[in-house]
């Protein structure tokens, strides 16, 4: 019988899918555009729209808490099948990538413990000898899902807590040392140059990427023990989330002066402990993001395999995904998923490529089915307050679609597009192969069409 998860599982999910890298580099990104004034009001913005999405998906757990797996299932019950795949498609696709990106940053930032001017090991994650550790680090993880999501989560839930721990040590020493007089130190940022509502927008390209994740107790909704559960993770790991956010930035800038701050190294949260605790604090920190970034690489491996097997339970995806272990694992598509991973990493050694943007198109591919959650919610919500909720949350999908740059959402279309073949095998793969609708012919030409100047861009 399958262990299913309990709260704290799923929180832990939740919050160690958020809790990656970015936050040990929050001081200096922000520090770099925004003054303490700006950096208020953003995230204000920011903690306003995401509670809106968080409190738009416990309400669809509880007023439609038949449909398993969250984000891909609404989009397909409000919206059809075929936006429904591109929901998974594009999910599942910002995943592997993501996980290529985990993995890369877990051993440059061993490189810390092993380079030296003489001798570059780990470097910057791309050499060989990285992406042989990467590929041990993939297949260990992987074997460990194959035993069970429920020994992986029990995992995540003590990583999750480790992780904690460096960040809160920051957090207690940074208040100790924070200084009135430093935060409100050009308040306003005139040494910037921009205006206050510049700056504001200028943090909100860098708060949009750090709740990616909010949705992984959604997503694995099918495996939680109790459904209202799935809901109250989301809304405790996003507050739980929000409040380390907020106090990393706002302490950070009493404790050094922004210009100061926007000029150091990365992760900054490393030069601000050596500041405070002496050199013990680069180690501390730059323990602590290997441990964050393998907890969240755990968490998103699990959430990447979920997709392709609820899809391809759901029709969209081909049959042989919806395979399970004798552990209830979902071994076919966790193996499409590492596989994916793996020959990723292969072509970063081979070409040396940079990938970035690459993660930043993938990764407005998950926005979309963001704002799908909000207009689903306005779709069912029978209360005017949870009509409130879907308007709120819809807001807030749109917004981030505009603050990442209407540019890179044209250019996902070039990772859609390979996607419809899938759509269309995957629909004769199923018995009761249904012939699609002239809606979805309609949009799939719509997204051919648009991939041959996106494809143009891309490559200029």
């Amino acid at each position: 019988m399958e262990k299913k998860l309990g709260l704290s599982a799923l929180t832990a999910l939740v919050l160690s899918s958020m809790l990656g890298a970015g936050v040990f580099s929050l001081p200096q990104n922000m520090a770099e555009v925004a003054s303490p004034a700006a950096l208020l009001i953003g995230w204000a913005i920011t903690g306003v729209g995401i509670l809106f999405l968080a409190v738009a998906m416990l309400v669809l757990t509880r007023i439609r808490p038949d449909l398993d797996g969250g984000i891909f299932t609404y989009a397909r019950e409000g919206f059809g099948e075929l936006v429904g795949f591109c929901s998974a498609w594009g999910y599942w696709l910002c995943a592997v990538i993501a996980n290529v990106s985990y993995l890369v940053i877990v051993f440059s930032a061993l490189s810390f413990f092993t380079d030296t001017p003489e001798l570059r090991l780990f470097g910057d994650g791309n050499t060989w000898q990285s992406i042989v550790g990467a590929s041990v680090l993939l297949w260990v993880v992987h074997f460990l899902v194959l035993r069970g999501v429920q020994t992986a989560a029990s995992i995540n839930l003590a990583a999750t807590l480790a992780k904690l721990v460096p960040l809160g040590l920051f957090i207690v020493l940074a208040a100790i040392a924070f200084n009135s007089d430093v935060f409100t130190l050009d308040f306003h940022g005139i040494d910037l140059g921009v205006p206050v509502w510049e700056q504001v927008k200028n943090t909100m390209l860098i708060t949009l990427w750090v709740f990616i994740g909010v949705e992984g107790a959604v997503v694995v909704s099918a495996r939680a023990r109790n459904k209202k559960d799935v809901g109250r993770a989301t809304l405790l790991a996003v507050i739980s989330a929000l409040c380390v956010y907020l106090l990393v930035t706002l302490l950070s800038m009493g404790v050094v002066a922004r210009p100061e701050l926007a000029e150091m190294r990365n992760p900054s949260m490393a030069g601000l402990m050596v500041r405070m605790m002496g050199s013990w604090g680069e180690i501390v920190i730059a323990a602590g993001l290997i441990i964050s970034v393998c907890g969240a690489y755990l968490s998103w491996t699990i959430m990447a395999a979920e997709v392709p097997l609820l899809a391809a339970t759901h029709k969209a995806f081909p049959r042989v995904f919806a395979r399970q272990n004798a552990n209830n694992a979902p071994s076919a598509s966790l193996w499409l998923t590492n596989l994916s991973v793996q020959a990723s990493l292969v072509l970063i050694w081979l070409t040396g490529s940079d990938y970035n943007t690459l993660l930043t198109i993938a990764s407005e591919m998950i926005l979309v089915p963001y704002f799908l959650v909000g207009a689903f919610l306005l779709k069912v919500a029978r209360r005017p307050l949870h009509k409130v909720i879907g308007v709120g949350a819809c807001i807030y999908g749109l917004w981030l679609l505009y603050a990442s740059g209407p540019m890179h959402l044209l250019l996902s279309v070039v990772l859609y597009a390979p996607g419809l073949l899938v759509f269309i095998y995957a629909r004769r793969t199923h018995v009761d192969n249904v012939l699609l609708k002239r809606r979805e012919l309609a949009l799939i030409g719509l997204l051919l069409v648009a991939a041959v100047p996106a494809t143009w861009m891309l490559v200029r």
